[in-house]
């Protein structure tokens, strides 16, 4: 059985947003809360888990997430508006 890839998004305490792809969201995650994760994060927290995707693959989830990390803040920001309000069932 081949191992499934996921995308991630945190939003770190300076406001800022980190993406990255693991094969277990919640334990990456929680690498990152205890300072083992990405350099990026550490020192950033809180840290909220704002988005996350299964992408497959190990080649799709790191193309997915080089199309996430090339978009703007601002489109960032819409893409997780977006898909909360997708979640929740609203209309965009």
């Amino acid at each position: 059985m081949e191992t499934v890839w996921h995308l991630y998004i945190l939003r770190c305490g300076d406001g800022s947003l980190y993406t990255g792809i693991t094969t277990d969201v919640h334990r990456r995650f929680s690498a990152h809360q205890l300072g083992k994760g990405a350099k990026y994060t550490r020192g950033r927290g809180p840290l909220e888990l704002v988005y996350q995707e299964c992408c497959g693959s190990h080649s799709a989830a790191l193309k997915r997430e080089i199309q996430v990390k090339g978009l703007s803040r601002e489109d960032k920001l819409r893409f997780l508006k977006e898909e909360a309000n997708r979640a929740e069932g609203k209309s965009v």
